[in-house]
């Protein structure tokens, strides 16, 4: 996928965020829960400063006086269509789709405009941080972000025009739809009363964790004898209360042993039969028979068992430790960078640890502990802190990273699968009420806004063919 094309998406979530505070604990790295400011701003809109014409370019509607011009829908519909194509997805007639273009064209014109109209606009600061915020999750610099967006046919004009749609586009739909929804207990109660009874019809999802004990294909007597005892052991070490993620991590053989065992939740025609039928009475944590397989010898668990309408209950937590070097005049991104390489070089090479150097370096509230972060669930850092931090294995350290908050060195220390306290459980259900009343919620505010609207159809969209 283009970097223009993971630029708009981020865009919405980015424009609505610009007023949050950015304090100085450990803390700041985490993501902020809150899609922060609708408040109105100043600065060029699309009635302020018209967009770029294309010579020989027609209008194809009209919304509210403003015109949406067949440059537009053409260049829409090829980039959804990439989008498809990136996401394995089929192609309808690009007639089809270009007409479908123009109706998300005309709906979100007539929302941009009554943002507008009600004094919602993004002013050149907010597009400045949102565009070095996009430059930096790519890992580039502002320039090379832009020779990026313009090497994929993109004026840069007609990109911030589009970065500039996305941020009204986010605070007034925060305003008007997500500041409205309200999600109480009874709404929860009422969601897991519905969702959790396995026999209502929702597909079961399982997962299952295992310590594999690989076999040859033809293993010899020995070395079968020598697979049982070392299944059976694990078996008897996990029935007497060892942790299984951690008896995964040590002595599988399987390619999951990173996440101590964990497949992960699927539904269970995606398992081999042969897992199925011996989970198949367990309650969630019980642990199978030695089950035989072409791969070795499975030791199986049971870690979840749940409708696939009701989120999961487990996560997989990952401790850390980091350390944050803030930009200033004084020390610049590129010399926080090049620190960070001498420290990872210094660390790995055994000559300090990195506790110490984080410690003696760090720029944020969790220098006095070594650098740890503690156990954090998924979500809890910034996109780009957390996607280093996933790619990393238990003791790696990573190669500097650039945030919103300056640029990190990070170790991933721990992993385990843990199931949340009733009141997380209860939180991330009202999160799941919440996403389904916002999204009914949005589907009637944008008929409302549509129905409003005045609109005028000019001539057809005309489209090249594929």
């Amino acid at each position: 996928m283009t970097v223009f094309m993971r630029c708009l998406p981020a865009a919405v979530l980015l424009a609505c965020a610009f007023g949050a505070h950015i304090g100085t604990q450990a803390q700041t790295l985490r993501a902020s829960p809150s899609l922060g400011s609708s408040i109105p701003s100043t600065g060029d809109s699309r009635r302020d400063a018209p967009r770029e014409l294309v010579s020989g370019d027609f209008i194809v509607a009209i919304v509210d006086s403003e015109p949406i011009t067949n440059h537009e829908v053409r260049t829409r519909t090829v980039r959804l269509e990439q989008q498809l194509v990136q996401q394995g997805g089929a192609l309808p007639p690009r007639t089809e789709l270009a007409k479908q273009v123009l109706e998300r064209l005309i709906n979100e014109r007539a929302q941009i405009n009554l943002g507008k109209d009600t004094g919602v606009k993004a002013d050149e600061p907010a597009l400045e941080i949102a565009i070095t915020q996009l430059a930096r999750q790519n890992q580039l610099s502002n320039e090379a972000f832009r020779q990026r967006v313009e090497s994929e046919g993109v004026t840069w004009n007609t990109f911030k025009d589009d970065m500039r749609d996305e941020i009204v586009l986010g605070r007034v739909r925060e305003r008007e739809v997500d500041n409205r929804v309200r999600v109480n207990d009874a709404d929860i109660d009422d969601y897991i009363k519905t969702n959790s009874d396995l026999s209502a019809g929702s597909p079961v999802l399982l997962n299952i964790a295992q310590v594999l004990v690989a076999l040859p294909d033809n293993p010899s007597a020995a070395q079968l004898s020598a697979a049982q005892r070392k299944a059976q052991e694990v078996l008897d070490r996990a029935k007497k209360g060892e942790d299984f993620t951690k008896l995964a991590a040590s002595l599988s053989d399987g390619p999951e042993r990173e996440a101590g065992g964990i497949m992960g939740a699927r539904e269970a025609d995606r398992y081999p039969e042969l897992f199925v039928n011996a989970v198949s009475g367990l309650k969630v944590g019980e642990l199978s028979a030695i089950v035989r397989s072409g791969a070795g010898l499975h030791v199986l668990k049971l870690v979840e068992k749940r409708s696939a309408s009701m989120p999961s209950m487990l996560v997989t937590q990952t401790k850390a430790r980091h350390i944050l070097l803030r930009v200033s005049p004084q020390l610049s991104e590129s010399q926080a960078i090049a620190k960070l390489q001498e420290i990872r070089r210094r660390v790995e090479t055994g000559r300090t640890d990195f506790a110490t150097e984080a410690s003696n370096n760090s720029q944020d509230g969790s220098a006095s502990q070594g650098g740890d972060l503690g156990w954090a669930n998924p979500g809890t850092f910034v996109p780009e802190f957390e996607d280093a931090l996933n790619g990393l294995l238990p003791g790696q350290i990573s190669e500097p990273v650039v945030s919103r908050f300056g640029v990190h060195l990070i170790q991933a220390n721990e992993r385990r699968q843990t199931e949340l306290s009733e009141r997380e459980q209860r939180e991330l259900i009202r999160n799941a009420v919440r996403a389904k009343k916002t999204d009914e919620q949005f589907a009637n505010w944008q008929q409302e806004v549509r129905g409003r609207a005045y609109v005028e159809y000019r001539d057809p969209p005309i489209v090249a063919a594929r």
